[in-house]
């Protein structure tokens, strides 16, 4: 009882319902600045083949930013290999960091989640993570850039 009290606390701290983005672009511009595969992704909520992405087996400590904007989204010290094939994550690197949102296509209900900053699609959380949150963020290696720690 008491772990799914602590994921419904820690689900609660992240943003339900994005407000206005803090980064805002025209398409045009989110064309010119991102690659392909990266527009496909944050802008049109695209997913990449599982086991694809360059980031999925990265191993290097660092902080995971939003390939869109910047934002730092997760700590390599929470990424875990969930062996879905695509990064994965237990835990935000801020309750603000991400926002959430209900995801009805494929004829199943999921939550997407979006970088708070630019509402890029970044991919999708799951309750059937490792301790200590029992989430598993899992997401597009395009959506993200590793900045490693020197």
């Amino acid at each position: 009882m008491k772990e799914k009290q602590a994921r419904g606390t820690l689900r609660a701290a992240g943003r339900l319902s994005p407000v206005e983005p803090k980064v805002q672009k025209t398409d045009e511009e989110w064309r010119r600045e991102l690659t392909p595969e990266q527009y496909r992704v944050l802008r049109q909520k695209g997913t990449e083949r599982p086991f694809t992405g360059e980031l999925n087996n990265a191993k290097a400590p660092g902080v995971y930013r939003c390939a869109g904007c910047g934002a730092e989204l997760f700590q390599s010290d929470t990424k875990f290999d969930s062996g879905s094939g695509w990064p994965s994550f237990y835990d935000a690197a801020s309750a603000d960091a991400i926002v959430e949102e209900t995801d009805r296509s494929w004829l199943m209900k999921r939550t997407e989640i979006k970088c708070a900053e630019c509402e890029g699609h970044l991919g999708h959380v799951f309750e059937d993570g490792p301790r200590p949150t029992g989430l598993r963020y899992c997401v597009n290696s395009a959506a993200l850039k590793l900045d490693p720690k020197p």
